[in-house]
């Protein structure tokens, strides 16, 4: 019996045994194929149920997406919801990646490496704040992303961006050396020159 119920465990993850991980957790592979009714990521393998975004949230992750695509300069790309392989139990979802797209096949990639990975972009909701302020840029600088923006929302609903540029020496981010926090208009160099009209973000 016991045989029975380890093997079953090593199985990919199904709505039926995804919240009974293997001993060392559920991996990239085990979970490709689950499909739940709930927005989930994994996290060291654990899977992680995610709250439901709010309109200003998905406006936000749009706009900055849309902009950063107005800005683009080869060889980079930008994404939104798209997963990020920093390793096999931690495939992170930023609301937005910029990377470089030499020698990735969009045919067949299930994943961006990390490697490839210039900017992460996430979007702080009410129940995201641990996760966007400590967390993830602590799993995204440890992982050598150059490159990190919170986006969160200001008292007068308008959004303010914290921009963060990581320190190869420590390995860990630290404010941008002038004008960390982004109000009305961003405008940064890092990855590459970026002008953004805060305020038209949340124009409809």
């Amino acid at each position: 019996m016991g045989a029975v119920m380890i093997a079953e465990r090593l199985e990919k993850a199904t709505p039926e045994n995804w919240m009974f991980p293997p001993e060392k957790g559920w991996t990239v592979d085990l979970v490709e194929d689950l499909e739940l009714p709930v927005d989930w990521e994994l996290v060291d393998g654990m899977i992680v149920v995610r709250g439901r975004p709010v309109l200003w949230h998905n406006m936000m992750r749009a706009g900055i997406e849309r902009r950063l695509n107005d800005c683009l300069q080869e060889p980079y790309a930008v994404l939104s919801e798209q997963c990020v392989l920093i390793d096999k139990y931690n495939p992170p979802v930023p609301d937005v990646v910029v990377f470089d797209k030499r020698g990735i096949d969009i045919m067949e990639a299930k994943h961006i490496l990390v490697e490839k990975v210039v900017l992460m972009v996430e979007v702080v909701s009410p129940g995201s704040q641990q996760d966007d302020r400590v967390r993830k840029p602590a799993l995204y600088a440890s992982a050598g992303v150059p490159c990190y923006w919170r986006v969160e929302r200001g008292e007068d609903g308008l959004p303010q961006v914290h921009e963060y540029w990581l320190n190869t020496d420590t390995g860990v981010y630290i404010p941008r050396p002038v004008r960390p926090c982004h109000t009305s208009k961003l405008e940064t160099d890092q990855p590459f020159p970026v002008t953004i009209d805060l305020g038209s973000l949340v124009e409809l």
